[in-house]
C-alpha cells in the first residue's frame, strides 16, 4: 500500500486535509501533510516535497498545491505512483488585460493582509472559495480563517509570488503516465469542473470525478465524499484484475 502525501494549497496548511488524512490512517494508509516554509517558488515547493516524501507515494495536491504537485512530476516522475490534483490549475499568468487582473487582485490581499492582518484578510479571500450557504457554517469559517492566521504575512507574500510565477503544465500533463485523477467541487468559482476537464483531456490514464454542493476548498466543505472518491479510485487502480479502469471519464 503506497503512502499518501498530501499538499496544501495557498495560505493553507494540514487542516485543509485533516479529515481526509484522519480517515485514510484508519485504513491503514500511511500519510503526510507537507509544510512549504517560506518557499516562494513551485518548484522550491516540489524540492521540499521530495526532500521529504517517500520514494515511491501517491502525491494529491490541492490548489496551490496541485501546481506543486504538477512540479513534483515534472522534476521526478518516477517518484509517482499515482497522482491527484484538486481544484487547480495548469497554465501560466495569462497575458494582457486578464494576467494584469490576476496580478492586482493578489496583491490587493497582500496589502490587506499586511494593513489589517491575515484574518480579516481571510474573511474577504474566503467570500469566493466556499458556497454562499457554507458561509454560514461557523465551525468550518472559523477552521478556515484559523488556518490563514496560522499563516504569517510574509509566508502569503511568497506563496503569491509562488502562483504569478507559475510555469506552463501542459507538457507535465502529456507526459503524465501514472494514474491520475481531478477532483474538483461543482461550484468552483476559481478552478472550475471545465478547466479539469481539460486537463484530464491531455492525460492518458485519467478521471474527473465531481463533488457535490461544494466550491473551491472541497476537502473541507465535503471532506466526506472526497475521502470517498479517493479511497474508491485508489481501490481500483490498485486492483490486481484491472488495469486504469474507466478512465478519461467524467463522474458527478
Amino acid at each position: 500500500m503506497s503512502a499518501l502525501v498530501f499538499l496544501p494549497g495557498l495560505i493553507c496548511d494540514h487542516a485543509v486535509w485533516q479529515s481526509q488524512v484522519d480517515d485514510l490512517i484508519q485504513q491503514g494508509y500511511e500519510c503526510q501533510v507537507i509544510d512549504y516554509g517560506n518557499a516562494d517558488s513551485l518548484a522550491e515547493m516540489a524540492r521540499i516535497t521530495l526532500d521529504l516524501a517517500p520514494e515511491s507515494c501517491v502525491l494529491a495536491g490541492h490548489s496551490m498545491g496541485g501546481r506543486v504537485a504538477l512540479e513534483v512530476a515534472r522534476q521526478a516522475p518516477q517518484r509517482l505512483s499515482h497522482l491527484v490534483l484538486m481544484d487547480t490549475g495548469y497554465l501560466p499568468l495569462a497575458p494582457g488585460a486578464a494576467g494584469e487582473k490576476e496580478r492586482a487582485g493578489r496583491m490587493a490581499l497582500i496589502e490587506k493582509a499586511r494593513h489589517h492582518g491575515m484574518r480579516t484578510m481571510g474573511q474577504e479571500w474566503m467570500q469566493g472559495m466556499v458556497l454562499p450557504q457554507h458561509l454560514k457554517d461557523t465551525k468550518l469559517c472559523n477552521t478556515i480563517l484559523d488556518m490563514i492566521e496560522r499563516k504569517t504575512v510574509a509566508q502569503f507574500e511568497a506563496q503569491q509570488t509562488a502562483l504569478l510565477n507559475r510555469p506552463d503544465a501542459t507538457e507535465v500533463l502529456r507526459s503524465l503516465s501514472c494514474p491520475t485523477l481531478f477532483i474538483c467541487g461543482s461550484d468552483d468559482l476559481w478552478s472550475p469542473v471545465s478547466q479539469h476537464e481539460a486537463m484530464a483531456e491531455l492525460v492518458v490514464h485519467s478521471r474527473v470525478q465531481v463533488i457535490a454542493q461544494s466550491g473551491h476548498m472541497s476537502t473541507m466543505e465535503q471532506p466526506e465524499a472526497v475521502t470517498q472518491a479517493l479511497t474508491e479510485w485508489l481501490e481500483i487502480t490498485n486492483a490486481p484484475t484491472e488495469r486504469y479502469p474507466g478512465f478519461n471519464q467524467t463522474e458527478g
